[in-house]
C-alpha cells in the first residue's frame, strides 16, 4: 500500500470548467474535515469541492462526497481512482469552477476521474517498511565500496565522519551478508532497533 507525504495539486480544463485535483496526506481520519476547509481556502468561491478519502491498511475507512454534483458523478469516480493506485491515508479533493457549459453525467464522471488520476500521476508515493538496522564503523578508504554495496538495497539514515566513518544503515530486503567479504575490516558493528521508514516508490 502506498502513501504520500506532501500536498499535490494539478489543474485541467474541460469545456471551460476548471477542475483542480488536490491530494492531502492524512495522519488521522479526523483531519478530513479540516483538509476540506483548507481546500476551500486554497481555491475560494469554487462551484464544487468534491472529494473521496481512504484510510487504513485495508481501506477500513472510505468516504466520497459529490458536494452538489449529480449523485455518483464525482465522489465515487474519485474514490475508485484512488483505489486503482493502491494508495491509503489520503484525501483527494477535486475543486470545480463551473465554466457555463453542462457536461452531463457521463462527462462529469470522466472529468472527475481524470482530475483525480492526473494529480495522482504527479504525486510522489512512498511505502512504509519495517527495516532491519545496523550501525557500522569503518576506515575512510572503504567509503566508496560501502556506498556501492548499499546502493539500492538500503537506506543510510545517518553518516558521522570523525576519526573513522560511522553509518546507520537500514536494509530494504537484504541484510549484513552483503558485507561478508569485508566485514572483518569493520572497526565496529552493532544491530539497531528495527524501524519503520518511508521508501520512495519508483514509477
Amino acid at each position: 500500500m502506498h502513501y504520500i507525504k506532501e500536498i499535490s495539486t494539478h489543474q485541467i480544463e474541460i469545456n471551460k470548467s476548471l477542475f483542480i485535483g488536490i491530494l492531502f496526506p492524512l495522519n488521522r481520519i479526523e483531519e478530513i474535515k479540516e483538509k476540506l476547509e483548507e481546500a476551500k481556502i486554497m481555491f475560494p468561491k469554487a462551484t464544487h469541492y468534491c472529494s473521496a478519502s481512504l484510510f487504513g491498511k485495508g481501506h477500513e475507512h472510505a468516504t466520497s462526497n459529490d458536494d452538489g454534483e449529480p449523485s455518483r458523478t464525482a465522489g465515487l469516480p474519485i474514490l475508485e481512482t484512488l483505489k486503482l493506485h493502491h494508495i491509503t491515508n489520503v484525501l483527494c479533493v477535486v475543486v470545480r469552477y463551473y465554466g457555463g457549459k453542462k457536461l452531463g453525467a457521463s462527462g462529469l464522471i470522466r472529468a472527475y476521474r481524470r482530475a483525480a488520476s492526473e494529480v495522482l500521476q504527479k504525486a510522489t508515493f512512498f511505502d512504509k517498511k519495517l527495516m532491519q538496522g545496523h550501525s557500522i564503523t569503518f576506515p575512510y578508504p572503504f567509503i566508496h565500496k560501502v556506498d556501492y554495496l548499499l546502493e539500492g538495497i538500503a537506506v543510510i539514515e545517518d553518516k558521522v565522519f570523525l576519526d573513522d566513518v560511522t553509518y546507520k544503515v537500514y536494509f530494504k530486503e537484504k541484510d549484513m551478508s552483503v558485507f561478508d567479504d569485508m566485514k572483518h575490516q569493520f572497526i565496529h558493528q552493532e544491530p539497531l532497533e528495527d524501524k519503520i521508514l518511508w521508501i520512495k516508490v519508483e514509477k
